[in-house]
């Protein structure tokens, strides 16, 4: 038997290695897909809030160039009115001459029709005058006018401005938050490639733990009896390895990685209806409940793990039959970002 052993240890298997590089090179890419994908999804939805600003700035300056249209159309009335009014000056001063001429030829006449032209000369001179302060507000006017013009074609170049200045930005945030999620994925990757290989140490080639994408699986009867949410003693040694493991790798770990361990549980499609769970629904979630305290209690951190119950809907072997039902019963443990 010795023999035998020492003939097995001589023999090199490789393809444990290299499936082991493969599944880490496809995870890799997978996470890398995924990261990018909600990269993109969140600089859509800047790009969407920024897409509403620029909308409103172009409705603001839709608005201003109507109002400048408004205030060019007032600007012109204003002048065919200061023409009109100008036109009418010139002729009341004619009038005024031509009644100063009459008064000049009929000096002689009677003291009467001399204070009537006299009257009619005031008039003349208090109409003129009244015209006269309309031209100047009109003038007034105009020059508020162009004052408002000139305002107006400040907010447009300012408007002009900031949005060139948005759009600079816009693109400024992109570039950054590809950068940033690029450097967060590789780390994160290399920390969960650093995980996986002490986690194999530990554990060695035990058949009831196995590796299935980016999880370590374990089937259920390691750490529960059937039907039960209680941890076993021996499950809870292998619980103290992998809390171990997790508790150093999150001390290496920068803070800023938001990095969190979900604990699966998975249940066979066979119904539990008992006191304590109702469903497989209750009773994958309580046992994930129960890793996920007993975790905590070795020292891993309450924000840095998560329980989820998925019941017997996620199986791995579809088929109804007792090694199907044992595959599936199963604790899986993830570590991602939240």
């Amino acid at each position: 038997m010795a023999l035998s052993r020492s003939h097995r240890r001589d023999e090199i298997n490789f393809w444990p290695g290299f499936v082991d590089a493969l599944s880490t090179m496809l995870i890799g890419i997978v996470f890398l897909l995924s990261v990018f994908v909600l990269g993109q999804f969140f600089l859509s939805q800047e790009l969407t809030g920024k897409d509403t600003a620029l909308d409103r700035l172009n409705r603001q300056i839709s608005e201003l160039t109507d109002l400048l249209a408004l205030e060019r159309s007032s600007n012109r009335q204003a002048q065919e009115n200061l023409t009109l009014l100008q036109s009418t000056l010139t002729r009341e001063q004619g009038e005024r001459s031509r009644v100063q001429g009459l008064l000049d030829a009929q000096a002689s006449d009677a003291p009467a029709q001399l204070s009537e032209t006299q009257k009619a000369l005031e008039s003349e001179k208090q109409l003129s005058a009244r015209a006269q302060a309309t031209v100047d507000l009109v003038n007034q006017q105009i020059l508020a006018m162009r004052r408002q013009l000139a305002a107006l074609e400040q907010a447009l170049n300012a408007s002009e401005t900031k949005d060139k200045e948005s759009q600079a930005r816009i693109s400024e945030l992109g570039s950054r938050l590809n950068v940033a999620l690029a450097q967060r994925v590789q780390e994160l990757a290399r920390y969960r490639s650093d995980f996986f290989g002490r986690l194999r140490q530990v554990l060695g080639t035990r058949p009831d733990i196995r590796v299935v994408g980016d999880r370590f699986v374990f089937q259920s009867e390691v750490f529960f009896d059937a039907g039960q949410a209680v941890l076993k003693p021996e499950g809870r040694g292998e619980l103290d390895k992998l809390a171990a493991i997790l508790v150093d790798l999150g001390r290496e770990m920068p803070p800023d990685i938001p990095w969190i361990l979900r604990v699966d549980g998975h249940t066979d499609n066979r119904p539990i209806r008992s006191a304590l769970f109702p469903s497989n629904w209750s009773l994958s979630t309580a046992r994930a409940v129960a890793v996920v305290e007993y975790l905590i209690t070795r020292g891993l951190p309450n924000d840095r793990i998560a329980a989820t119950g998925f019941g017997e809907f996620q199986p791995l072997d579809v088929a109804n039959n007792d090694e199907a039902w044992r595959r599936n019963r199963r604790i899986e443990f993830k570590i991602t970002e939240r």
